[in-house]
């Protein structure tokens, strides 16, 4: 680590309140309808708890990295393979880079749905992640 400025409370601290912005984002995103940034939303939600968990067992920065398997996998984080495979499909979700063509055939793929399913289970995430941190 080496850093002298690095606090390691106030960054968790940092990490969950960003996260918790996102969360209300992603509410808002999926009232008004605007699935795929609702699903892109909640990736980045749950991206951010992992940092904070990263940060809470490694004393250390986070990697600068969105795959959140592999984030989980960096924090030494134990999954079940049906977390594991959500994390894939929910890092799916992170269009920000994306070319056109994959943001709209994303976009196409978010039903009303495929959205409500994949956020309860971004929902149910959120506070397994949340005690995780806490504990």
């Amino acid at each position: 680590m080496g850093n002298k400025d690095f606090n390691k409370d106030k960054l968790i601290e940092y990490w969950i309140a960003s996260s918790d912005d996102d969360y209300k984002t992603m509410i808002v995103m999926f009232d008004s309808k605007r699935f795929s940034w609702s699903l892109f939303i909640g990736h980045l939600m749950i991206e951010k708890l992992l940092k904070a968990y990263y940060v809470k067992v490694k004393s250390d920065y986070p990697p600068f990295i969105h795959n959140l398997l592999r984030l989980a996998e960096k924090a030494e984080l134990s999954l079940t393979d049906d977390e594991k495979k959500q994390l894939v499909t929910i890092t799916a979700f992170n269009i920000n880079a994306r070319y056109d063509d994959y943001k709209m055939s994303f976009k196409n793929l978010c039903t009303t749905e495929f959205t409500e399913e994949w956020i309860e289970k971004i929902k149910e995430l959120r506070p397994w992640i949340k005690t995780l941190i806490q504990q």
